[in-house]
């Protein structure tokens, strides 16, 4: 006899799924016989080839997958063949240990470090421990681990996906995803929105769900059912339908109710994003992460090969919104030309703006390629160049200064640090606009990590102290006549995107996927609406009390499709 049992997790991609579940298995682990090494150099020339091979393999599978997947794998593949690691290994095969137990020690020790260093590199531990468990694999001659070849609908579970699994998911074999870690910003959550797969993560009881378990699942709630009965497949399915229709009545450029404009826009990363989102009926970007064009490189891009980037998106925007975020990286995105010093808390050091003011150079050559691009494309963009990690009015005064002496035409700030926030209308004299980053103003105002799962709950959007932080953005950009977007997770949210809209905000990008349900949301409610609905939410004591509030407001037809 079957039991049904409902579980809860983090709703990161919406849809509705039903199908078998298939768990993937712990990937293999030190082999407990395998003798020490007395033949160290031997050894890790093993481990070299073994990393040379599953570097080969994820390069392989690169070659046939999306564009947003050949990215994820080609990198990881990179990491595959890391330096510091392969030394790393040899330090503990010099040591004694056995081949498998030095590559899963030193990656271990390898994994804490990229850890402590936070952001970027913080995220890139599931890599790694992706690359281990295919080296020791490829050691064992064991299979690789990973999601199997399907040949029927499955959702699969399992403890996280390894960005290398997630970036090679087919769509239409893998229906759904569980996982019992992850977060709103993990690979797995980035990457199953873009292809459209539902998922739901840190989903507790996950890993107790047998392989062949029938389960009904939610994305947008993040409800899942195993063993469903009729009725909770029905509802759930039901729920998905309610959603498509609501997508489906509305289109064109974003406004409420009562035609008040709101920009809806899309996050992109490199020149391929760019010409996928001008194809869609956004109304341009409004976070292009530039890092992307200075990340796993020995030397610093050249103003000419920033340019060609450049010019490519802003050549496939044409007269519409871009929105560029110059150079983030730093400490939690090292790079191998502009390394810093040992930074006891990186994510509290040299980064964002900090970092470009340290090598200025650095700065000047990416507003130079700017320039040139905006020159190139004949100046039809509406251009609007933006620093991240600005935290006082002198650190916006300067960066302005630099942007306008190349005849740019607009240029604004992020708003990630809460000093930026608490005195926005001081810093918003020096620009003409800026933008609102919800993932690190949340981290940052909380005290978490958002690497941090068990954090999680402090991360929630709906936080009542992270909404006051973005009505004192948004009521400085008022005394500055400077409008206010913002770009993190919080603005594809649908339901949190009308309190945003009702405390001042003009302006939101997300994910291309999360877009339709955005704009469906705005066009049920007028400004009064969503203004109300900001005081229900500032006024609430928690998060859970924040979204409960508003709900209670919002449009019956977007209720019943959340």
């Amino acid at each position: 006899m079957t039991t049904r049992k409902e579980l809860a997790g983090i709703g990161v991609s919406a849809g509705a799924a039903v199908a078998p579940v298939v768990v993937l298995q712990p990937a293999p682990g030190v082999d407990a016989k395998e003798p020490a090494s007395v033949d160290p150099a031997a050894d890790i020339e093993r481990v070299r080839q073994a990393m040379a091979a599953v570097a080969d393999d994820l390069r392989a599978r690169a070659a046939v997958a999306s564009d947003t997947g050949r990215k994820v794998l080609e990198a990881t593949a990179q990491l595959a063949t890391d330096k510091g690691l392969v030394k790393a290994v040899l330090k503990k095969l010099k040591a004694g240990s056995g081949v498998t137990a030095a590559v899963h020690d030193a990656t271990e020790g390898y994994a804490t470090l990229m850890a402590s260093l936070g952001g970027y590199m913080a995220e890139r531990v599931t890599d790694l421990y992706d690359i281990r468990d295919r080296t020791i694999a490829q050691l064992r001659g064991l299979p690789m681990p990973g999601v199997p070849a399907l040949s029927e609908p499955a959702i699969v579970v399992a403890h996280d996906l390894a960005p290398a699994d997630t970036a090679g998911l087919n769509p239409a074999t893998v229906v759904g995803i569980i996982t019992a870690a992850g977060g709103v910003t993990s690979h797995t959550a980035i990457l199953a929105a873009q292809y459209g797969i539902p998922a739901v993560v840190k989903v507790d009881g996950a890993l107790e769900l047998a392989t062949g378990t029938p389960v009904a699942l939610d994305g947008g709630s993040g409800r899942v059912v195993a063993n469903p009965t009729d009725a909770d497949i029905e509802e759930i399915v039901s729920r998905q339908h309610r959603r498509d229709e609501l997508v489906a009545r509305a289109s064109g450029s974003g406004a409420t109710a009562d035609g008040t404009p709101i920009k809806l826009l899309i996050n992109i990363g490199n020149a391929d994003d760019a010409e996928q989102a001008a194809a869609t009926d956004a109304q341009g970007t409004g976070l292009f992460r530039t890092e992307f064009v200075f990340l796993n490189r020995a030397t610093a891009p050249t103003v000419a090969e920033q340019t060609e980037v450049y010019t490519r998106v802003l050549a496939a925007f044409g007269s519409q919104r871009v929105v560029v975020r110059t150079l983030d990286a730093g400490a939690d995105k090292p790079l191998a030309f502009a390394t810093q010093e040992h930074e006891d808390n990186p994510a509290l050091g040299i980064r964002g703006i900090r970092l470009t003011t340290s090598k200025p150079e650095l700065l000047a050559s990416q507003l130079d390629a700017l320039a040139a691009a905006y020159e190139a494309t004949g100046r039809a963009a509406d251009l609007r160049i933006m620093a991240p990690m600005i935290a006082t009015v002198e650190e916006a005064r300067a960066f302005a200064e630099q942007v306008r002496s190349r005849n740019l035409p607009c240029v604004g700030v992020m708003i990630e640090v809460p000093g930026a926030a608490v005195r926005a209308r001081h810093l918003l004299r020096e620009v003409d606009f800026a933008s609102i980053g919800t993932n690190d103003l949340s981290q940052y105002t909380m005290a978490a990590d958002r690497m941090q799962g068990e954090l999680a709950v402090l991360l929630d959007v709906w936080q009542p102290a992270l909404l006051e932080l973005i009505k004192a953005t948004c009521d400085g950009g008022r005394s500055a006549d400077a409008p206010i977007g913002v770009c993190g997770e919080a603005g594809g949210d649908p339901l949190l995107a009308l309190v945003l809209v009702g405390l001042g905000v003009s302006s939101l990008s997300m994910a291309a996927g999360k877009l339709p349900a955005v704009r469906a949301a705005l066009s049920l409610h007028d400004l009064p609406a969503c203004q109300a609905m900001a005081e229900a939410a500032l006024a609430a004591d928690t998060a859970a009390g924040a979204r409960e509030a508003v709900l209670a407001l919002a449009d019956p037809a977007l209720v019943a499709a959340l």
